[in-house]
């Protein structure tokens, strides 16, 4: 045992200890909150900043209203004839010209836009959202009904989901917004973590086996013990990567919170709230409204502690699992390029978990896919924690971990037998047929 200590302590070390490890560590969360400022300030920005002068040729006389200008697209109507604004078109101030034929209401067609450029999608949208509200109104006009009399009877209705707990039978708020983004950065999280920690310990065994290293460090260790350790020590840098990664996000987004949100904005959600303060006895609740409440209101509903405590559960199961295959394909080869044909069999349950699980899981997180998805060792470490911010009964939460550890257990024992044999083979051509072989040697 302490054999297994110290090669956990050397692996945990070294690693920890690199300039690239900490530099990547404290890098991560800025590049990544970073990359999503940039994505959408320039979303906001293109939006806010878009402006198109669009040129309307209508022929139309069933249309009595027009199009309506706004920030984003000035309609302007004009008397000449299309093939002259086609012609014009270039030296004029207009962007596009819109054409209107004369159409039945029930079927519009010839509508044309024309440009120098090409409209791009959100555009086309628009206009053609533009023109439906135009054909929407005149068929009111002409079936009697006033576009004030249309409104008074639209009632907006915003259901408040809830969700009754199964054990204390409680009513619990719940988002399925909410749960769908977490379900997403979870599923995305876990499908890295693996891959990345995993392929580590992969070549690491490759680079001590080519170094000839491994061949001292066998004559003091076992090969189990020596696959153990490292498997054990690089997940100990994976976990505390992954709690600094928490730390500092959380951090940073508290930072970025108070920094960029406006102080007259803040000033505005005060107000609001202390209009809607809802007296209980001597306790006064306070309801910020607007989208900061609703985002407020919904991540309320979601147990972040049991969350992140399954997901580092499942992180080091799903690792442990994987990464005692990755040891074994480590072992069994002598370079890095000879490791495509067997990391592609262990790749695949893990991508098609992540796959089923960002599309299937998400629709439909109580459904038997869902359920048998998040009980298989090679799919549940991603199933599980995109299914958690939904809810998941105590019973399928345990026995997917129990059937995990088991899962674990017999792949260790299966990638040992392998590596003990794999780790001290040079030179020679592996395939799965040879590696059967040496799982089958009686020691």
């Amino acid at each position: 045992m302490n054999k297994v200590l110290l090669i956990i302590r050397r692996e945990y070390l070294s690693r920890v200890k690199k300039k690239s490890f900490i530099i990547m560590t404290f890098l991560t969360p800025l590049l990544i909150a970073g990359i999503y400022g940039l994505i959408g300030y320039f979303t906001y920005k293109g939006i806010k900043d878009t402006h198109d002068k669009i040129a309307v040729v209508s022929t139309n006389k069933t249309l009595t209203d027009k199009l309506v200008t706004d920030k984003n697209i000035e309609y302007k109507y004009v008397d000449q004839a299309l093939d002259v604004m086609k012609k014009s078109l270039k030296k004029s101030d207009y962007d596009y010209v819109l054409y209107l034929p004369e159409f039945k209401l029930e079927d519009p067609k010839g509508i044309e836009l024309f440009g120098e450029k090409q409209a791009g999608l959100s555009l086309n949208g628009r206009i053609s959202r533009d023109i439906e509200e135009l054909i929407r109104n005149q068929k009111l006009k002409e079936s009697g009904i006033s576009q004030n009399d249309l409104d008074q009877l639209k009632t907006s209705v915003n259901i408040e989901t809830k969700k009754i707990a199964a054990e204390t039978g409680k009513e619990e708020s719940s988002s399925a917004g909410a749960s769908t983004i977490i379900a997403f950065i979870a599923g995305i999280l876990m499908f890295m973590f693996i891959m990345l920690y995993g392929i580590q310990v992969m070549r690491g065994v490759i680079e001590e086996k080519t170094s000839r290293i491994i061949e001292v460090m066998i004559s003091s260790v076992k090969p189990f013990q020596l696959m153990m350790g490292k498997i054990i020590g690089i997940a100990l840098v994976g976990l505390t990567q992954f709690i600094l990664w928490i730390v500092l996000t959380f951090t940073i987004s508290t930072i970025a919170a108070t920094v960029l949100i406006d102080k007259a904005d803040v000033k505005k959600i005060t107000t609001s709230a202390e209009g809607n303060q809802i007296a209980k006895g001597t306790e006064v609740v306070t309801q910020t409204q607007g989208p900061i409440g609703d985002i407020q209101k919904n991540l309320a509903g979601l147990d972040f502690g049991k969350i992140i405590s399954v997901f580092v559960f499942f992180f080091l199961g799903g690792y442990l699992f994987y990464s005692a295959l990755y040891a074994a394909i480590g072992s069994a080869v002598d370079s890095e390029t000879e490791t495509q044909q067997f990391m592609m069999p262990v790749m695949m349950p893990l991508l098609l978990g992540y796959a089923l699980s960002l599309s299937v899981v998400t629709n439909d997180p109580y459904g038997n896919v869902a359920f048998w998805l998040s009980m298989i060792p090679f799919t549940s470490p991603i199933a599980m924690v995109v299914r958690m911010p939904y809810g998941v009964p105590g019973w399928e939460l345990a026995l997917s971990m129990t059937i995990l550890i088991i899962g674990f257990i017999g792949t260790v024992w299966v990638a040992s037998r392998i590596y003990r044999v794999g780790i001290l083979m040079y030179g020679k051509k592996t395939t799965f047929k040879e590696m059967f072989k040496w799982f089958t040697y009686k020691n």
